[in-house]
């Protein structure tokens, strides 16, 4: 694990975002909210919240950190037949939160995977990818092909 003692503190916040792709009936059910296991959308932002919550169990040599802000955000795409996931974290301290925000992400879009699986096992979660991360000594970092 990467000392961080020395670091400063200051304002952290990390937006990722992928997406899941499925058969368009699938997308319909999302949006008409027929999933026979509840709301996609909602157990998914619960499980994108939590997940965040807890990257540091999940990926080694992670810091624990102290979040003040999760937030997730779904864009049904129908002509792609697709959901793009958006994670939005922040914090203020002397590490990142770019894996906090991609775990919660993916921890996202495998949920809409495991709630619609049963009608559509041929789904894909992709594309899952930091698009900015601000504050800290490296300072700003913005994906060009996602602004």
């Amino acid at each position: 694990m990467v000392d961080v003692s020395c670091k400063e503190e200051t304002a952290r916040e990390a937006v990722a975002a992928g997406r899941a792709i499925m058969q368009p009936k699938t997308l319909n059910l999302i949006l008409d909210r027929k999933v026979t296991k509840g709301d996609v959308f909602s157990v998914a932002r619960v499980a994108g919240i939590m997940a965040a919550k807890k990257t540091a169990e999940l990926i080694p040599l992670c810091h624990a950190l102290s979040l003040t802000s999760v937030e997730i955000a779904f864009e049904p795409d129908e002509t792609s037949s697709c959901v793009h996931i958006r994670a939005a974290v922040r914090t203020t301290g002397r590490t990142g939160v770019e894996m906090e925000a991609l775990t919660a992400v993916a921890a996202a879009g495998l949920t809409i995977y495991d709630m619609c699986k049963a009608v559509d096992r041929s789904m894909t979660v992709t594309d899952i990818r930091l698009i900015k991360k601000t504050g800290g000594k490296s300072g700003t970092f913005e994906r060009k092909e996602d602004t």
